[in-house]
């Protein structure tokens, strides 16, 4: 009896860790969410079109991304003057990119797709991610840049896997890294941010 007292002490309280480490993990995503403008707002804009700069090997290649909100996101990036072009819906996607000698458009790789997936929607994987059949978790804290910041794992429905590094104060996402396919190998993405500006609406 005592055995089973302990045992049931020992699962109780490990039940509670892990109910502990979901509300905190969803408790920074609530302050992230409120820190870039708010649930309410967010699901009020139905449309983006953002002007962007990568660095590619030292070159620079401007573009631009248009997203309509749970429809569709579109990718456009001028490269040596070539233009590659990225299509994802809610049920396909598709692709110009005259670098690997595609001139039309072809599919997106199954593989690919899945990771692409939750780029349409608007607020990021972050937002309603429960609602989209993803699941998070707290991973304990990484440091960047000076800054001892939240680090979340993210697994979408399709299991793709996407970790995010979070500023403690401002809540602002400061990393995001994405594990995914591409040619049959598995590669690391990730994006660094900065510079947060508030638009005129919030």
């Amino acid at each position: 009896m005592k055995s089973l007292k302990l045992g049931l002490l020992a699962l109780t309280t490990l039940v509670s860790v892990s109910i502990a480490k979901a509300q905190t993990a969803d408790e920074i995503i609530t302050k992230h969410i409120e820190a870039i403008g708010g649930k309410e707002k967010i699901s009020q804009v139905k449309s983006i079109h953002m002007e962007t700069s990568m660095d590619v090997m030292g070159n620079e290649a401007p573009g631009t991304v248009t997203i309509l909100n749970g429809k569709g996101y579109k990718n456009e990036i001028n490269f040596g003057g070539q233009k590659i072009v990225q299509v994802v819906t809610a049920t396909g996607g598709w692709m110009i990119n005259p670098m690997t000698g595609s001139t039309t458009a072809t599919e997106i790789p199954a593989d690919q797709l899945k990771n692409a997936k939750d780029q349409i929607y608007i607020g990021g994987p972050l937002f309603n991610y429960a609602e989209k059949g993803s699941k998070v978790e707290l991973m304990g804290k990484e440091d960047i840049q000076g800054v001892s910041a939240y680090k979340l794992k993210l697994t979408s429905k399709d299991s793709t896997v996407s970790t995010y590094l979070i500023d403690p104060v401002k809540y602002y996402v400061l990393k995001a890294g994405v594990s995914q396919s591409a040619a049959g190998q598995d590669v690391e993405a990730t994006i660094l941010f900065s510079d947060y500006q508030k638009t005129e609406s919030g």
